[in-house]
């Protein structure tokens, strides 16, 4: 079980801030060390977020930064969820390192936001978050709980989503509006207008119903209503004539004096918010009279008035002695009515007795051995997301802290690839180029060029390396006047500042060809020790997870030597960058079912790679849709330690890897990056001619990060 919890609303008013509390508090109890991190706060009391501040308050556990709501809308609306869920990502990765657990509260369904609830699938996929519903029983009819439950299941991927992990029923047996939904009227629910709706269902009939496991099943619990005058107050912004126990009584029912005194002084109890119009004598007097023989009104409300009658104020002298708060406002009874039914039932960041009453209350009705289980460390790991993907390369840049060259300096994507991969101090980068050309670029594109940023006049230095062309390519017949000309091309100088360790890596192809850019890497760089060729991967970043492609750029039609070594390298890589590398070698066959030259290559590579590599978890041949199919992995290869759960896959030649690359990539609108070449004594990589800025920035980092290794 992942150590990664997202409780999700599945309505609105299913009390979730309630839920969170519980669950930190039992969580606390057990001596878990927890973060508490929202997302995105909802702003959903006076411009404050709620959670976090109660959280404060009240917990000593370590409390994520939430994004404002009104950010989150301004990057939706440009179409940048993915700077939205990396800063997520950022914001969450800092978290998990000072915690065991981290609990994440999604946000609220609210006609005002209708992207919440892909919103929220988003969140849980991009921090590999598993699922706890939270719901409430509407009309309280199982039938339409279960339908709920099971589209909500659906939404968030069915049983195809192994991180829905169970449900937890707030507000159990609770009264219902005349709607048939849960009751959030204010006046109905002091004045218990509503037993009658009250079904009673018990959990083995909720068990027998609902499929997924339940972590927690709570009553619906009165007490846990009790308002504080001083919200009421504020609520209908009344004058204050007596503040008297103001801030501490609490109203547990509420009286409309529209009757004769006869058949409202009987209902005058302690708690009650007596509300009456100012001009009601008889009733203000009556409200006196039992605040002073001892029953303890909840307050007293005036209406129709803005001014207190002085000889009114005489009258109630000895009722204010006994702290009666009295209240006034400019609006009819019928008025005052309506605006107490629209009070805002949610907790009260600084009703500090009710936050502990909640806490208890619902932690006592959450599983305990649920929240035990959380003690212990999940025994799988989990896939890498994109966002993982990227949060971790960008952070492996930064500690590598490499300078990479850029010989197609002037490129406008190349030089707004630099200043970000500055900025956010990914790398160094140096523009081969016009110096005044690059500068026109940038200005044109608002990009500054910060200090980390170096500019290089081609002109000024080729010079400098022709003797050691010459050295390098003399049995190739290179002369200094042939030298001389090669290196006027900024890819060939750019590599030959990389053979003298001028600068850690190269990155280049935004206008150049991919022969252009290995040529001169193969003939100046050179293969490392231990490798025979030079190869490619592309990272296919899935909308939850990334996956290896090799070799997709390079090699045409490898031997079956070679594509052994095609899989141990790009094994390696994915490693190196954080996926668990399991290998398919694929063909147009799984195992033993095809027969051919082609399919033998594949199946000859696999058991040299795993000769080579016995430790290396290696399977082929397999087809495509065996390998990262598990339902398909079931009977097309079900003894293969591979098949449904690949991470790496290498095809049989270019055509095939590169067909597919491409197709996966547009039909899907994936991002790609790469190729990234494998194998080269320093690291020097290809761009697409369609690179967009991000594939630039994150090869650049993956470049800084090869230089390391």
């Amino acid at each position: 079980m992942s150590n990664t919890i997202m409780l999700i609303s599945t309505d609105i008013n299913v009390g979730l801030t309630s839920v969170t509390l519980g669950v930190i508090h039992l969580i606390e109890k057990k001596g878990i060390n927890l973060t508490f991190f929202k997302p995105i706060n909802q702003l959903n009391v006076g411009n404050k977020d709620q959670i976090n501040k109660m959280l404060y308050s009240h917990t000593n556990i370590n409390i994520a930064e939430s994004l404002n709501i009104n950010y989150v809308k301004s990057l939706l609306a440009k179409n940048q969820k993915n700077i939205l869920m990396e800063e997520i990502f950022t914001r969450y990765y800092e978290s998990k390192k000072q915690s065991k657990i981290i609990l994440i509260e999604g946000l609220v369904p609210n006609s005002n936001y209708p992207f919440v609830k892909s919103l929220n699938y988003d969140i849980a996929k991009t921090l590999g978050a598993d699922i706890i519903f939270v719901v409430t029983l509407n009309n309280n009819k199982l039938e339409q709980l279960k339908e709920h439950i099971e589209l909500t299941y659906a939404e968030y991927g069915g049983k195809e989503n192994k991180n829905i992990i169970g449900v937890i029923i707030n507000k159990f047996n609770s009264p219902v509006s005349k709607y048939g939904y849960v009751n959030n009227n204010l006046l109905e629910i002091l004045n218990n207008s509503n037993k009658d709706t009250i079904i009673k269902i018990n959990n083995k009939m909720l068990t027998d119903n609902i499929s997924l496991p339940i972590f927690g099943c709570i009553p619906w619990n009165f007490d846990l209503i009790t308002i504080r005058c001083i919200y009421i107050a504020n609520h209908l912004n009344a004058t204050i004539i007596n503040k008297g126990a103001l801030q501490t009584r609490c109203i547990k029912s509420i009286v409309f004096c529209t009757n004769t005194m006869s058949n409202i002084v009987k209902l005058f109890h302690s708690g009650s918010l007596i509300v009456t119009s100012s001009d009601r004598l008889d009733i203000i007097a009556s409200v006196c009279l039992s605040a002073i023989n001892g029953i303890k009104i909840g307050a007293l409300l005036l209406t129709n008035s803005d001014k207190f009658n002085k000889s009114i104020h005489k009258l109630c002298n000895c009722a204010f002695k006994t702290n009666l708060p009295v209240l006034m406002v400019k609006t009819n009874i019928w008025q005052t009515s309506l605006n107490l039914q629209n009070f805002n039932l949610e907790i009260q960041i600084d009703d500090h007795d009710k936050i502990k009453k909640i806490q208890n209350y619902i932690s006592s009705n959450i599983n305990s051995k649920w929240i035990d289980s959380l003690k212990v460390n999940p025994e799988c790991s989990k896939q890498l997301s994109p966002f993982a993907f990227r949060y971790k390369i960008t952070e492996l840049a930064r500690k590598a802290n490499k300078c990479i060259i850029l010989p197609e300096g002037n490129e406008p994507r190349t030089i707004k690839a630099a200043a970000i991969c500055a900025q956010k101090n990914i790398a160094n980068c140096i523009l081969l180029g016009d110096p005044n050309e690059i500068r026109r670029v940038a200005s044109s594109q608002g990009v500054k060029l910060g200090s980390r940023i170096s500019i290089i006049e081609p002109k000024l230095i080729y010079k400098n390396y022709i003797e050691r062309l010459v050295e390098l390519r003399k049995n190739k017949g290179i002369t200094n006047i042939i030298a001389h000309e090669q290196l006027k091309n900024n890819i060939i100088l750019g590599t030959m500042m990389l053979e003298k360790n001028e600068v850690d890596g190269l990155v280049s192809g935004a206008i150049n060809t991919t022969a252009n850019i290995i040529r001169p890497s193969l003939q100046l760089i050179k293969t490392s020790t231990g490798n025979s060729i030079v190869s490619s991967i592309f990272f296919m970043l899935l909308p939850d997870q990334v996956l290896v492609y090799g070799d997709c750029a390079i090699n045409p039609n490898p031997t079956y030597e070679q594509l052994s070594e095609i899989a141990i390298q790009s094994a390696d890589s994915a490693k190196n960058f954080g996926i668990e590398p399991r290998v398919a070698m694929i063909s147009y066959s799984t195992g033993n079912s095809g027969i051919g030259s082609d399919v033998e290559k594949v199946r000859k590579a696999t058991i040299l790679a795993q000769e080579k590599r016995p430790n290396l978890i290696i399977d082929g041949p397999l087809q495509y849709d065996a390998a990262i199919m598990k339902d398909v992995a079931k009977y097309k290869a079900p003894n293969s330690p591979v098949a449904g759960r690949a991470t790496v896959f290498i095809f049989p030649d270019l055509n095939t890897g590169n067909t597919t690359y491409k197709a996966v990539q547009r039909s899907a609108n994936l991002v790609s990056i790469g190729p990234i070449l494998q194998g080269m004594r320093k690291p020097v990589n290809d761009l697409s001619r369609g690179a967009l800025i991000d594939d630039i920035i994150y090869t650049i980092a993956i470049t800084a990060i090869q230089a390391t290794k």
